[in-house]
């Protein structure tokens, strides 16, 4: 089958991900959020867009700012996100489920304070709007309803910012989501580390694999460039959310 990349937040940084499409030359790639270009995504990925797929997730610092909530969310790449989907994708059915748990919309095991952006944004206030929607912030947030919808889907592969239970900062959420979409294995970013999970994978009930900060990892969790803290435990500097 052809080779499908998994790329760690790169937070504006590109020119890795460019050399290794160009020397690799895999059918696909796929961002885990944090994208944060500097441009729009389409100009900053222009030499290899004719050499591969790109698709991507959301991160929570994906809408710290509107450049870097117009750079992805408004690019010419809009489309390829798969946040709240299933795709097919060099033959594989991936889904993601971009952004983050936040305690004022939803942290599992928590209350579900609002299960839909409309139902935010009702109660939100015209002050607190952005854009005449939710706060900007919130678009990273991950709302109950976009949870359920994939619960009920079937994927191979499942691509998260947040990480599962494996990680010591997971969530149980991720797994029980995982296992219901019957994935084989699952991808995530946001910890910019890369923790092996090999000895719980038979616990999770699918193969888990972070992709640390500026890092890429193959279909199998190979690496194929190496995160810049993946040696590291970067927790105790771990990004608000």
């Amino acid at each position: 089958m052809p080779d499908i990349f998994f790329c760690g937040d790169t937070h504006g940084n590109f020119q890795h991900v460019i050399d290794a499409v160009l020397e690799k030359r895999p059918a696909a790639i796929v961002f885990l959020g944090d994208v944060q270009a500097r441009q729009p995504l389409e100009v900053e990925l222009a030499t290899i867009l004719d050499l591969t797929e790109v698709w991507y997730i959301h991160g929570n610092h994906d809408t710290d700012t509107d450049a870097d909530y117009d750079h992805l969310f408004g690019s010419a790449l809009a489309h390829r996100n798969l946040h709240g989907r299933v795709v097919d994708i060099a033959g594989y059915k991936i889904a993601g489920l971009g952004g983050v748990f936040r305690g004022h919309i939803w942290i599992p095991p928590g209350p579900k304070n609002f299960h839909t952006p409309r139902e935010y944004t009702a109660k939100a206030g015209k002050e607190n709007r952005w854009r005449a929607g939710l706060p900007r912030k919130h678009y990273s947030s991950i709302f109950p309803t976009d949870y359920n919808y994939l619960a009920s889907q079937r994927a191979d592969i499942l691509v998260t910012h947040e990480a599962p239970s494996a990680h010591p900062h997971g969530f149980a959420a991720i797994d029980e989501l995982a296992q219901r979409m019957r994935v084989s294995r699952s991808f995530h970013g946001h910890h910019h580390d890369r923790i092996d999970y090999s000895k719980q994978h038979e616990r999770l009930g699918f193969s888990a694999y972070g992709v640390g900060l500026c890092g890429i990892s193959d279909l199998d969790g190979n690496v194929v460039v190496a995160g810049k803290h993946d040696h590291e435990v970067p927790w105790a500097t771990l990004h608000r959310r």
